[in-house]
């Protein structure tokens, strides 16, 4: 990757996250497009590229960014709502992502190199990576149907989203040979559940996670060792 394309993001990055404040934020929610606070946000995100990319001559393209950025927040400010603030969050990001993307392609113009889509490797990663997401989800809410509690106080899907990332995190310990990450999952997720299980007093509740537990963590190490076995093949 090209170093100039980094230094676009790590300036995106500043300047979205680090060099905007809250109350611009609210501010820019609130007055849209008569916001001061909108113009010093993109002029700040001008500066940073400018600065570290010093010495490189991309005057016009960082102007060019500059100028979709503005055109991008812009858009955002005008037409979200209060129900979509979080789909126009994703695609206010994936916008600027891709306009950093765009400017940088066509100065440079590399090449393309679709090498990664016939390698093996990356298949079976991506097969035991899908694996452990949804179809474990569905594969263990059938497995613990039955013993399934009543749960009044709970995030809607919490519990399956929950069961994604740490399988995630399972999977990548247990590929990369970390399996002393695996116990402080283990172990962190026990500190957090103690309380709740405590405190409810109820064995099946706490069988029914436990069960639950080493069902994810088992599939995500089985589909790690898997993969790795696989690829020795």
């Amino acid at each position: 990757m090209n170093i100039i394309l980094i230094k676009l993001f790590v300036a995106h990055l500043l300047g979205d996250f680090l060099f905007q404040p809250n109350s611009w934020v609210a501010e820019k929610e609130s007055r849209k497009l008569k916001s001061p606070k909108l113009y010093l946000h993109v002029a700040i995100h001008a500066v940073l590229m400018f600065v570290l990319t010093i010495g490189s001559g991309w005057y016009l393209q960082i102007l060019l960014i500059t100028l979709f950025h503005l055109i991008i927040d812009a858009l955002k400010l005008s037409l979200q709502r209060e129900n979509t603030r979080r789909a126009w969050f994703i695609g206010d990001q994936a916008a600027h992502i891709a306009s950093i993307l765009l400017v940088w392609y066509f100065t440079l113009k590399p090449a393309l190199s679709f090498d990664l889509y016939n390698n093996q490797r990356f298949w079976l990663v991506a097969l035991g990576v899908i694996a452990i997401t949804w179809p474990a989800s569905i594969l263990i809410k059938i497995a613990v149907s039955k013993w399934a509690p009543q749960l009044n106080n709970s995030l809607s899907n919490a519990g399956k989203y929950i069961g994604i990332i740490e399988r995630l995190l399972v999977f990548v310990f247990a590929f990369s040979n970390h399996w002393e990450a695996i116990g402080f999952l283990l172990a962190a997720k026990s500190v957090f559940r103690f309380g709740d299980l405590k405190d409810s007093h109820d064995l099946k509740l706490t069988e029914y996670v436990l069960i639950g537990t080493l069902l994810s963590f088992g599939i995500a190490i089985l589909a790690a060792m898997a993969v790795k076995a696989m690829m020795m093949i």
